[in-house]
């Protein structure tokens, strides 16, 4: 199975009681066996614990206060694009999945590059060896700098297109227009032009984007805590 790091919002169902409109935030590797697993948190400034302290995180400079009879779902929904525009996950290949569809509506707009998907199955990955894999030793250089290297190539998924390159060849082309930054996010495609996601590059690369046909339903709550006040 491919990795997997997901932090994720929910909502109590329950119609009364102290559960009732309570919030959950929460970070896991694999929501199917519900590990009860953290991220960096505090210290290292953790997208789980910044969503759950927005006032004390240091990556929002200026959070969003929250407004009177705001419920908690709400208030954490107005965070979330904002926090995924903030540093470092403003450059990260995030994934935003919203388990009930339609998602709904949000003040700010994700960033362009954040995928956002819907439905509550989660698809079985199956580690498997992709086209990016196949390195230079069989037969097929860098289409950037034309030199052999053992190292594993970046390939445009695009069918019709061959376009392979070492992976800091490109990074450098996608990063051309904005060179005082490390990590590429988005860029074009050198042979075909096709705009290409570099968080997609890398997973074709890694052999993490192949799904099984089978399907499996994500757990319920996992890990709690407080609502954001």
């Amino acid at each position: 199975m491919a990795a997997m790091r997901a932090v994720y919002l929910l909502r109590s169902a329950a119609p009364q009681g102290r559960a009732r409109g309570r919030t959950y935030v929460g970070f896991t590797v694999d929501p199917r066996r519900r590990l009860r697993q953290h991220n960096g948190g505090r210290r290292r400034g953790g997208f789980e614990w910044a969503w759950q302290h927005p006032n004390s995180s240091r990556r929002l400079l200026a959070p969003p206060p929250r407004r009177p009879r705001e419920q908690p779902i709400s208030f954490a929904l107005r965070l979330l694009p904002r926090l995924l525009r903030a540093p470092p996950w403003s450059r990260l290949p995030l994934r935003v999945r919203w388990l009930r569809p339609p998602g709904p509506e949000v003040e700010l707009a994700p960033p362009p590059h954040v995928v956002e998907e819907k439905g509550a199955g989660l698809p079985r990955l199956k580690r498997k060896k992709g086209r990016g894999l196949e390195a230079v030793g069989e037969g097929r250089g860098c289409g950037l700098c034309e030199e052999a290297q053992a190292t594993p190539l970046l390939r445009c998924p695009r069918p019709q297109c061959s376009m392979a390159a070492h992976p800091p060849c490109l990074a450098r082309l996608f990063l051309a227009p904005e060179p005082q930054q490390l990590l590429p996010v988005t860029g074009t495609c050198p042979s075909c032009h096709t705009p290409l996601l570099w968080g997609d590059l890398i997973r074709r690369c890694l052999g993490e984007a192949e799904p099984e046909e089978e399907w499996a339903e994500p757990d319920d709550v996992i890990i709690s805590s407080s609502a954001p006040t």
